[in-house]
């Protein structure tokens, strides 16, 4: 163990989603587990999703706290506890939230200056953080919580614009300059990079920041997505370190799987109905914390589950607490009574779920924990992006890595607004008797899948790429503190 002069410190800043905080609060956990003494910076309400797993590191003997800052809701108008964006209800809810971060970063660098780190990691949204950095000679890593290869995608587009050359926006065009061929329409593009807005200012200061860190710390690792690993450090010119999948060697142990996130569903229902199930023979439906879907669309998908005739575990969360779920609760018990299915309400421990070996394939949103967490587990999967990086997310795991199937959505929205189109029972069914049948695509694909889950966790064990490189990062940020003196 260093002497606490030599120890490194280093300040962990998680942006206020769950699905940028957990991985990110994760990592800082990694790093805490390997020597560092790790400060993650919070707010009251965000450190009830993961304050048991911190407490539970430092009574393990890891250097290791959160430092709370007080969330300024009465400033911007916002019920006391909505401090992220899973717990907004409405669009002008998400304004006002931006609002409070940015409100957020005055006590954050006082914060800097106070605890003089070694080294600071923030989320992609807080691009302001590598300035404060740079002031304090310190080095800035960014994490993005993302792919290497949506980062490599989007690069592209915004340098070449593709889609500007086709005629519709559902006209299909080449991504250039990417290892693998890939084709994309317009309509699949986050819309503001189709029309510049308020948004398109923030991502080109995200782009401009993660230019002038010092690298980027990466949820993945090197042999899901090598060329694109290589594409960004080498054609992009960033410096990054792969030390995914974080959820994998950061949640060890079942109790830190339960409570990831989130309260634990009740496991005895779940558990039991998987364990009466032949392996490899359910298909879990989920769609990540933040997608509510129309009634419109559940129905839709209720139907299409059904008329498969596969077992499945579907995680539900309604768009109102208000909604008429009579026509689900029929469903669900319908479901139940001929042993074929099993809606878990709200939330569910996906990875515990993931890693039962009756499951075998998921739904997706292709959000990228999802996608990891799927990864890990071995499993093939469906694919149904929604918003934000996800179209591209779907390419990746359809085109490039070949272990999914596209159900067929085809127009990006925001992640506040309802989809303008609904996927059909017909597209929902198709997708499903191909994932979970036995054709031989089917059974390639599942290979596939299973070499990638090994190569998974091979990649967090001693002397594999992703523990190499977090021990590489470690050492080659002491060696910067102590050319610091």
């Amino acid at each position: 163990m260093d002497s606490q002069a030599d120890q490194l410190k280093a300040i962990f800043l998680p942006f206020l989603v769950p699905g940028h905080m957990i991985p990110l609060v994760d990592t800082g956990r990694l790093f805490a587990m390997h020597g560092v003494n790790v400060t993650i910076i919070t707010t009251p309400a965000n450190a009830l999703l993961f304050q048991k797993a911190i407490d539970r590191d430092a009574s393990s003997g890891h250097q290791i706290k959160t430092h709370i800052l007080e969330f300024p809701s009465a400033q911007v108008s916002l019920p006391k506890g909505i401090e992220n964006f899973n717990m907004i209800t409405s669009p002008d809810m998400s304004h006002k939230l931006y609002y409070a971060v940015s409100l957020l970063q005055k006590p954050i660098e006082q914060l800097f200056q106070d605890m003089r780190p070694d080294c600071i990691v923030t989320d992609m949204f807080y691009p302001w953080t590598v300035d404060s950095a740079n002031k304090l000679g310190i080095p800035r890593l960014v994490f993005h919580g993302t792919s290497y290869f949506s980062l490599c995608a989007a690069s592209c587009i915004k340098q070449y614009a593709p889609h500007q050359s086709v005629k519709s926006n559902t006209d299909t065009f080449l991504l250039p300059g990417l290892p693998n061929k890939i084709e994309m329409t317009t309509s699949q593009l986050p819309r503001w990079v189709r029309t510049p807005e308020a948004y398109t200012q923030l991502m080109d200061k995200i782009k401009e920041s993660e230019q002038r860190s010092y690298g980027a710390v990466m949820n993945s690792f090197h042999e899901l997505e090598s060329a694109y690993e290589e594409h960004y450090k080498s054609v992009m010119g960033i410096k990054a370190w792969s030390v995914g999948p974080i959820s994998l060697w950061a949640n060890s142990d079942a109790t830190d799987k339960v409570e990831r996130g989130n309260k634990a569903t009740t496991e005895n229902e779940w558990l039991n109905w998987l364990n009466s199930k032949e392996c490899n023979s359910v298909l879990y439906v989920s769609f990540g914390s933040l997608n509510k879907f129309s009634t419109s669309q559940l129905i839709e998908l209720a139907h299409g589950l059904e008329a498969s005739n596969h077992q499945f575990i579907w995680v539900v969360r309604l768009k109102n607490k208000d909604e008429d779920e009579g026509w689900l609760r029929d469903f669900e018990k319908r479901i139940k009574e001929s042993n074929r299915g099993l809606i878990i309400w709200d939330w569910a421990p996906q990875l515990l779920i993931l890693e039962h070996p009756a499951i075998g394939g998921l739904v997706t949103h292709c959000g990228w924990n999802s996608i990891l967490e799927g990864v890990t587990a071995g499993l093939p999967m469906i694919t149904w992006p929604l918003y934000a990086e996800q179209f591209y997310n779907e390419k990746l795991v359809t085109d490039v890595i070949k272990i999914g199937v596209a159900v067929g959505v085809k127009e990006w929205r925001k992640m506040d607004e309802e989809a303008k189109e609904t996927v059909k029972r017909e597209e929902i069914e198709k997708a499903v008797t191909f994932l979970m049948g036995s054709g031989v695509e089917a059974a390639e694909m599942k290979n596939r899948a299973r070499e990638l889950g090994n190569a998974a966790r091979s990649a967090v064990q001693s002397g594999g790429s992703s523990q190499s490189n977090l021990m590489g990062l470690i050492k080659e940020l002491k060696s910067l503190k102590c050319e610091r003196g």
